[in-house]
C-alpha cells in the first residue's frame, strides 16, 4: 500500500482525505511540470505528508517559482511556489511504489515537461505533452508547437501500439490510438 501523488494542483485537504481513506503511504510528490494547475499545491502536501518532491526538469524552474504570482493574476488563494527536493533529467529512472520509470524530456507544453514510462507495466504518465485525440496547449509565450510535437515522435511514438497513459487532463489512451486517430500527429 505504497504510492506517489502525482501534480497535485490545489485542494490539498481533498488529496490528504482521499489518501487516508485508500490507506495508502505516500512515497513522495512527482511533478510533470510547473503550471500552478499541477504543482500549486506541492508544498502543502510535502509539508502535510513530510515527503520530498521530485521533478520536474530544471528548466521549469521559472514556472514554480513564479506560482503565488500567476494565483493572485487570477484571483486564486491557497497554492504556493515549490522548489522539488530533485530536479530529474532525461534517462533518469525514478522509483514510483516499488516500480521503476524512465524519465523522458519532452519540452513544449512547458520547457521542463516530463513523461514517467515504465517499460514492463507499458504504462506512461505523460502530463500535458499528449491527450486522447490532442496535445498540449502551446499557446503561452514559452509553448512551442514544433518541440512538443517532435518530443512527442521521438518519445511516445517509438513505443509500442499496447502502451496505455494516463495524462493531466481527461481520459487516458493508448500510444496505438494516438499514432492511428490524433489529428496533431499527421
Amino acid at each position: 500500500m505504497k504510492g506517489v501523488v502525482i501534480d497535485p494542483g490545489g485542494d490539498v485537504s481533498k488529496i490528504v482525505k482521499a489518501i487516508e481513506e485508500i490507506g495508502f503511504d505516500v512515497e513522495k510528490v512527482v511533478l510533470t511540470h510547473g503550471h500552478i494547475d499541477h504543482a500549486g499545491g506541492a508544498l502543502e502536501l510535502k509539508e502535510r505528508l513530510n515527503v520530498m518532491v521530485e521533478g520536474p526538469h530544471r528548466a521549469d524552474e521559472f514556472l514554480l517559482s513564479g506560482i503565488e504570482a500567476q494565483a493572485k493574476e487570477y484571483g486564486l488563494t491557497g497554492v504556493r511556489n515549490i522548489r522539488p527536493d530533485v530536479w530529474l533529467t532525461e534517462n533518469d529512472t525514478l522509483s514510483m511504489a516499488g516500480m521503476e520509470f524512465k524519465i523522458m524530456h519532452c519540452p513544449g507544453h512547458s520547457p521542463g515537461s516530463l513523461v514517467y514510462y515504465n517499460a514492463s507495466a507499458k504504462f506512461a504518465i505523460v502530463g500535458d505533452v499528449l491527450f486522447r485525440g490532442s496535445v498540449g496547449r502551446t499557446d503561452f509565450p514559452y509553448g512551442d508547437t514544433e518541440a512538443l510535437i517532435s518530443s512527442i515522435k521521438k518519445h511516445l511514438l517509438t513505443l509500442d501500439d499496447d502502451v496505455s497513459f494516463i495524462c493531466g487532463h481527461g481520459p487516458g489512451s493508448t500510444i496505438g490510438e494516438e499514432r492511428r486517430s490524433n489529428p496533431f500527429l499527421h
